[in-house]
């Protein structure tokens, strides 16, 4: 995007006509925010000005025109921490062909190191990459999706689609940034170099310029589409695949699917993450299904086969062996989840839970007094066992 300008007291006249006297304007009342103002006020200020004073809303009003491209190069530099710093620090003079003059500021040797990095930065050339050359442009951001997907979903795997409202490259200027039919020109604060160097005594360090962020270039004419940013929000509809096997957890990268880099670099990625929802019949532990299954006492006693209806659409048999007890586990194997991008697939785990029956006819409650009548304590040994415990504990205490 362009540089931060100069502008006049007399920049938006009501005549129409845009002039530029010697008075510079702040940038702050530009934007109609505070000096305080954090960036996402700065933001949306400015987004609201830019709509205001668009040009496609003004036709044939070069006020309008004027003051759009005035509010988009302070925006440029309001909302970059450098250069916000600078502007804060030195005012209009920081971004003026001399910078802040021999002996001070970003072109001569009288400012301080902001940090260690500028030390090493004039050692090893920036990072780590060898000096005197122009910054790569950074690369867009990347963003997060959080996707929730139930467990069948998961067992089975699904292609999905989400919308995203995401900053794309803007087509009219190619994501440079600059009106079509226009270019950016040499900075004149770095001379194309895009850093600036200081000199502290025997060393010399070595910043990113300012004025054009280390692009070595700057735009005078912003595109009208994307007020010089190279990129503009829009609603993005994206085709995912959900691959069988994911969990709570599980990352899915989309490569390039990110925010769009500033003036034409290349865009970040975005990731999917994913939140399996509960499951009414299972709970899930890594690979392996779990679920509690109630069963009568009669077929706890007798034994029986009982189905499960699986995530796979079978219907999984499980044989009962008589007398088992309430808590006793039972593993079907293979009938687990798949294994995320591997073969195979984990295992069921049944666990039995003895139901006690609370309603009984008369009939029943009649042929269990007949089976009680015959119970020696062998049907039960862990009872008979426990209870025998307890009378030699009662008996040693009553000797």
């Amino acid at each position: 995007m362009g540089p931060c300008i100069r502008g006049g007291d007399d920049l938006f006249s009501r005549g129409g006509r845009a002039s530029v006297v010697s008075t510079q304007i702040d940038y702050y009342e530009l934007l109609e925010v505070e000096r305080t103002a954090d960036d996402g006020t700065i933001k949306s200020s400015y987004r609201r000005l830019a709509m205001q004073w668009h040009p496609d809303k003004n036709p044939g009003d070069a006020e309008a025109e004027a003051r759009f491209k005035s509010i988009s190069q302070a925006y440029d530099c309001l909302k970059d921490p450098q250069k916000r710093a600078a502007y804060d620090q030195y005012g209009h003079a920081a971004f003026e062909n001399g910078g802040m003059g021999q002996g001070g500021g970003f072109g001569g040797g009288g400012a301080g190191f902001s940090d260690l990095g500028d030390i090493f930065e004039s050692f090893f050339g920036g990072a780590f990459g060898g000096g005197g050359g122009r910054q790569q442009a950074r690369r867009g951001a990347d963003l997060r999706y959080d996707m929730e997907i139930g467990l069948d979903e998961a067992f089975h795997g699904k292609d999905a689609q989400i919308e995203i409202e995401v900053s794309q490259s803007c087509e009219p200027c190619g994501g440079s940034g600059a009106s079509p039919g226009t270019g950016a020109r040499r900075c004149n604060l770095c001379g194309g170099h895009g850093k600036v160097r200081q000199q502290q005594g025997f060393f010399t360090v070595e910043r990113a310029c300012p004025t054009c962020h280390g692009r070595g270039e700057v735009i005078e004419s912003p595109c009208r589409s994307c007020g010089g940013e190279g990129r503009v929000d829009q609603p993005q509809t994206l085709d995912v695949q959900i691959p069988p096997g994911v969990d709570t957890g599980t990352r899915i990268r989309l490569s390039g699917k990110g925010e769009a880099g500033p003036h034409g670099a290349p865009p970040g990625d975005l990731y999917i993450f994913i939140h399996v929802r509960r499951h009414g019949v299972f709970e899930r532990d890594g690979t392996t299904l779990i679920t509690r299954v109630p069963i009568s006492f009669t077929t706890a006693a007798l034994g029986g086969e009982i189905e499960i209806p699986g995530l796979d659409g079978a219907r999984h048999g499980i044989n009962i062996p008589a007398g088992i007890q309430s808590g006793k586990q039972l593993r079907k194997r293979g009938a687990g989840m798949p294994v995320l991008q591997g073969r195979g697939t984990g295992d069921m785990v049944i666990e039995v839970v003895v139901e006690t029956p609370s309603k009984l006819s008369a009939r029943q409650k009649e042929l269990l007094r007949e089976f009680q009548a015959t119970e020696t304590g062998d049907e039960t040994p862990d009872s008979k066992g426990f209870f025998d415990r307890i009378k030699d504990v009662w008996e040693g205490l009553t000797d």
